[in-house]
């Protein structure tokens, strides 16, 4: 028997428990994975508390993962046994120690990525990829504005963008934070909390304002962030860790400037087996080439995936989070 953490129903963090499964053989076009480091990100809390429903209960929640390839169903051409993999997406289920997965959303590694760095980057880095170089592609000279850069998703972004020659405006929780932003490529780190971030933007920008905002936060900022885009600038709200944004009226976006806003998800940019290769490819070429470093800052036993996720809530993270089986 192999164990996972399992929720049988939608709750806080206690809802995490950890039990014994059974993990069967691969189908055809199915992988059987013995898994070596999982990742932790923000969705895994909105499977958790029912924001974002998982199919069906009891079910085991996790959208990222590395590690060998164990068994393979009929038809798998993909991967093979004894390969390192990665992967980021649904289906869920990577809080396990071994599971079933489908081939086609598998990567393999190369030698020198490990796999720790792999579980800590998948979701992370192939999202950055797909908002600085699809949903905005950023050219040198940009100036933008992105929230929660202290954070998983922020660190990266904020080096990558600085490598695509952008000047990066950032906002973080704490003065530690800001300056671990800034240590990773964020040019003007904000203290949301303690300063008017929107005149902050306004005077780096010379009252001009960002052509594109990024913003995970979602309640706590996400209206005040139409008032840093300049006109025909656009919103990327691919979250909402503070909570829910809630009725909006789109005449905002007329009164603000002819806005546009758009709410991305890595799944949609991967959803074809292409578009997921050529996403973890250009993520490899800039973690291999130095230019964006994956740094995991906490690591957890998976058992205590419900202390991770406390502490992950509290905003007690900062960067990169790894589960270990």
């Amino acid at each position: 028997m192999s164990s996972a953490i399992r929720i049988h129903q939608f709750g806080g963090p206690e809802v995490l428990q950890w039990e014994e499964v059974a993990v069967g053989s691969p189908g055809p076009g199915e992988v059987k994975l013995r898994q070596t480091a999982v990742g932790l990100n923000y969705i895994d809390v909105y499977h958790r508390t029912g924001l974002y429903p998982l199919p069906g209960l009891p079910a085991t929640p996790g959208m990222e993962g590395a590690g060998i390839v164990e068994a393979v169903g009929a038809g798998v051409r993909e991967v093979a046994v004894g390969d390192r993999v990665a992967y980021a997406g649904l289906p869920p289920g990577a809080y396990s120690e071994e599971r079933l997965i489908p081939a086609h959303r598998l990567v393999r590694l190369p030698d020198d990525i490990t796999d720790q760095q792999a579980a800590g980057m998948m979701l992370q880095g192939m999202t950055v990829q797909y908002l600085l170089r699809s949903t905005f592609h950023i050219k040198k000279g940009d100036t933008i504005l992105f929230h929660a850069a202290a954070g998983g998703v922020g660190l990266i972004a904020c080096q990558w963008a600085k490598h695509l020659g952008a000047t990066v405006i950032g906002t973080v929780g704490s003065p530690e934070k800001a300056v671990l932003a800034k240590a990773h490529g964020c040019d003007y780190p904000l203290l949301y909390r303690e300063e008017d971030w929107v005149a902050r933007v306004m005077e780096i920008t010379e009252g001009e304002g960002v052509p594109v905002v990024y913003d995970s936060v979602g309640l706590d900022t996400f209206l005040k962030s139409f008032d840093c885009l300049r006109p025909l600038g656009l919103m990327v709200s691919f979250g909402q860790a503070s909570g829910p944004i809630g009725t909006f009226d789109p005449g905002l976006l007329a009164a603000k400037g002819s806005l546009f806003l758009t709410r991305p998800t890595l799944m949609t940019y991967t959803a074809q087996r292409n578009d997921l290769l050529a996403s973890a490819s250009e993520l490899f070429d800039v973690v291999r080439a130095g230019a964006v470093k994956i740094e995991v800052q906490q690591t957890y036993p998976l058992r205590e995936a419900a202390q991770a996720h406390r502490e992950l809530e509290a905003r007690k993270t900062t960067g990169s989070t790894v589960l270990l089986p």
